[in-house]
């Protein structure tokens, strides 16, 4: 069963009388355990794909499926319940609440699902341990730089081990040597764990290190290549 499967999804707002169309019929399967980014110019409508596989929003048009649950018609509680359980986000910036501490914060999800204190700490302590924050357990957001909040945004994102964990230009607010480490940090969750990303970003080096690159113009797809190669079945639009 793939994480995400998007199909002749549509995105539509308005901009006053005018209908400004964000995706254009963008169809889309990523497989577990895929390390993907999503390019393009501002404006492509990469963000918009990001934030529609999240459930952050709704297609005007097209399918929507995370780890085969089909997004159509659900209520927005049932849409906060699949973020909840199936998607993990790492925002550019951080999204960390100042009045808890980092372990607070990187255990707040599996509070939700109703996992024993206990449970939570020791899961929390080793998924540190292995982001090589350990020492960070009772910092406070303020107080940490911003390649440790970072870290601790990724660990929030994975504790749940959801199906899927998205990334809106994650190395935006970090310098060169912090993001890189940052993305080799990611793959590292990906080669050992299986951790399915999807990126969508701007940077030269998280592109050299995705496994896929989908970009996009125009909200279609422009090009859709693994390691060089086309995806079988993409169609690549035509770009004026």
């Amino acid at each position: 069963m793939p994480a995400v499967e998007v199909v002749e999804v549509e995105k539509h707002y308005q901009a006053g009388a005018t209908t400004v169309r964000a995706l254009a019929g963008v169809s889309l399967t990523v497989e577990k355990g895929e390390f993907m980014a999503i390019a393009g110019p501002s404006g492509s409508g990469k963000t918009t794909l990001l934030n529609l596989i999240g459930a952050l929003d709704t297609p005007s048009a097209g399918a929507l499926r995370i780890d085969g649950v089909d997004l159509a018609g659900m209520s927005r509680k049932q849409l906060a319940d699949l973020r909840r359980d199936k998607v993990g986000f790492v925002f550019q910036a951080y999204n960390l609440i100042p009045v808890l501490t980092a372990a607070e914060n990187a255990e707040y999800v599996l509070e939700l699902k109703h996992m024993p204190r206990a449970a939570r700490r020791t899961r929390i302590g080793q998924l540190f341990a292995e982001l090589g924050i350990g020492e960070l357990l009772d910092a406070w957001p303020g107080k940490m730089s911003g390649g440790q909040q970072q870290r601790v945004a990724v660990a929030r994102a994975i504790a749940s081990m959801p199906a899927v964990v998205l990334a809106d230009e994650p190395t935006a607010n970090l310098d060169q040597v912090t993001g890189k480490a940052l993305i080799d940090m990611m793959h590292r969750l990906n080669h050992e764990h299986g951790v399915t990303f999807i990126f969508s970003t701007h940077d030269p080096m998280v592109l050299a290190q995705a496994e896929r690159v989908v970009r996009l113009v125009d909200g279609k797809i422009a090009s859709d290549e693994r390691r060089g190669e086309t995806v079988a079945g993409a169609v690549a639009a035509p770009v004026a």
